[in-house]
């Protein structure tokens, strides 16, 4: 194994968001579990109290910031056509869906599930009574910022923010 292979790389975020890492499990070397355990051992910034973590191996990701936050990552892959009603709000069911259907419901999911882990309730939510963070204007809902994540081809992946700040 080179020796770069275990370096994670920082994706870019707007100022004042929080540090997100993305872990390549495969340059690594590593199997799904050696994964999750490498991203535990990645040690916080310091100042950051909150930390979130996604995994779709081969790939894992990793935020912290001094405000809660939430980051989530889906495999582009084919859904069954009734996901995409059991996930979207009903005005996100009359919005027109793209012609690259499998990523637009990779990256609404993943958008629903990033913000309900910054909110703190991942397993009490349901992405039907959630809207999606895809559709705020300019990233931002009151306090909560969000944006989309450049990852690997085949991945799509979002992390939102509270910010305490209301500076554009």
């Amino acid at each position: 194994m080179n020796d770069g292979a275990r370096e994670p790389i920082t994706l870019e975020v707007p100022a004042g968001g929080p540090v997100v890492l993305l872990l390549d499990g495969a340059r690594a070397g590593l199997d799904e579990r050696g994964l999750k355990a490498w991203a535990r051992e990645q040690g916080a910034p310091r100042r950051a109290s909150h930390t979130s973590r996604s995994y779709r191996h081969p790939y894992g990701l990793v935020a912290w910031h001094t405000e809660p936050v939430g980051i989530d990552m889906e495999q582009v892959d084919r859904f069954r056509s009734e996901f995409l009603d059991a996930i979207c709000t009903p005005e996100e069911r009359s919005l027109p869906v793209p012609d690259d259907v499998e990523a637009y419901i990779a990256s609404l999911y993943c958008s629903k599930e990033a913000f309900s882990k910054a909110e703190g309730n991942p397993l009490r939510y349901h992405p039907s009574q959630v809207g999606s963070p895809m559709f705020w204007p300019e990233g931002r809902s009151g306090p909560w910022r969000a944006v989309e994540l450049a990852l690997p081809s085949g991945f799509r992946g979002w992390v939102c923010w509270r910010s305490m700040s209301t500076a554009r």
